[in-house]
């Protein structure tokens, strides 16, 4: 088991990653539900579409996809075999960020969280990377 020593204990990656995960996934929720706050976010989400070349609908599904992936990595983190779990950390973290950026908006608020997020996303790599099975 890996486990990254802090000055009072250690901590086991799994739940490490598990606990990154929830921080990203808080940020992601803050950020859109201060989206709801802003007069015209909905005709953003139009414009976003129409450069995208995709329906709302399918754009809709997107943000569901990732936001569930982010959900799942929560408890996949903890249950997942050290090789599959260490990827799919690695995987998803980047796809996340690429969400994030991809799906940018200029508002101050949404770059400060888009900057928590990705330093979040960023750890989640580098744990899973640097990650090794001590029990095999």
């Amino acid at each position: 088991m890996n486990v990254y020593t802090t000055s009072a204990k250690k901590i086991d990656t799994k739940v490490l990653l598990s606990t990154l995960w929830m921080v990203v996934m808080i940020n992601m929720l803050k950020a859109d539900i201060l989206s709801l706050f802003i007069p015209g976010a909905a005709n953003e989400v139009v414009k976003t579409a129409a450069t995208a070349g995709a329906s709302i609908p399918q754009l809709m599904l997107v943000g569901a996809v990732m936001g569930q992936l982010g959900i799942a990595m929560i408890v996949l983190s903890r249950v997942l075999r050290y090789r599959i779990n260490r990827w799919a950390n690695i995987v998803v973290a980047i796809a996340t960020l690429a969400y994030i950026w991809g799906g940018m908006a200029s508002y101050p608020r949404y770059i400060f969280i888009a900057i928590v997020e990705s330093l979040g996303l960023l750890l989640i790599v580098w744990f899973a990377w640097t990650w090794r099975n001590e029990e095999a």
